[in-house]
């Protein structure tokens, strides 16, 4: 994941206001299914997506990460792809998948600092496009795991525009803003500003030290991806039911 400072990206009300809000995205698949032109993006959305009530237990998750050029998915480009299959029971490493891609946008040596994929790399590397396809079978009927939902959904959606003329909307369970709910629910008082204290950061490293997770080495695709599931397993652990339905975490 692409963090510049990730303090940047940590105003959870903008999450919100970059949102069409979807209560069942059961229906909403079945809509797109017949609007949907490109074969394997109409197919994603055919195979059909788990009603709101379904419990937690009963949904498969995947984990997703990008790295990508910036910030900014207008002008942006993803990198790399990390994802991971799982549930809220298990994470299974072996059907990983971790993809690194040849941006359109100007790979920035900024972004090379951050992510370490350099210019040599993704010259041999293939266009989204030649896995597309592919990504989106990986994706078939499951709820994305994201840290920061303002990433994952905005850069794929601004790709596929760029390159079959249509975007895409997934459901996704969104880690920072579980972790929003639970530390971001009122700002600072006057006084505790003046004392200087800081908001509780809900970076992926800091959100998953609270939960006693080890630290792994950012800004990998696959490591976030997996990093970020582990944090999901962790909050459902220790705030959810397994019988919670989707729709209580699904934005």
């Amino acid at each position: 994941m692409f963090y510049l400072e990730r303090s940047k990206l940590q105003s959870e009300p903008s999450l919100e206001e970059q949102d069409t809000a979807v209560s069942d995205w059961s229906e909403r698949f079945r809509e797109l299914a017949m609007s949907a032109r490109y074969p394997a993006l109409k197919s994603y959305y055919a195979a059909g997506m788990v009603a709101p009530d379904t419990p937690l237990e009963q949904v498969p998750l995947v984990a997703m990460d990008f790295e990508t050029t910036s910030l900014d998915p207008r002008n942006g480009g993803i990198v790399s792809i990390g994802l991971v299959p799982m549930t809220i029971h298990r994470i299974y490493c072996s059907q990983a998948c971790h993809w690194v891609l040849k941006p359109r946008a100007v790979l920035s040596s900024e972004s090379v600092v951050v992510h370490g994929i350099t210019h040599s790399e993704i010259e041999a590397a293939p266009d989204l496009s030649l896995i597309l396809d592919e990504l989106l079978l990986q994706l078939q009927g499951k709820v994305v795991v994201v840290h920061h939902r303002g990433i994952e959904r905005a850069f794929l959606n601004a790709a596929l525009k760029a390159r079959i003329t249509e975007g895409i909307e997934f459901p996704v369970i969104d880690t920072m803003e579980l972790e929003a709910r639970l530390w971001r629910r009122r700002p600072l008082g006057f006084w505790a500003r003046l004392l200087g204290r800081r908001p509780v950061s809900i970076r992926l490293a800091q959100s998953r030290e609270r939960y006693h997770l080890p630290y792994y080495r950012p800004h990998h695709a696959l490591t976030d991806a997996i990093a970020s599931g582990e944090l999901l397993l962790a909050q459902v652990a220790d705030r959810f039911d397994a019988d919670t339905p989707i729709s209580a975490l699904w934005r």
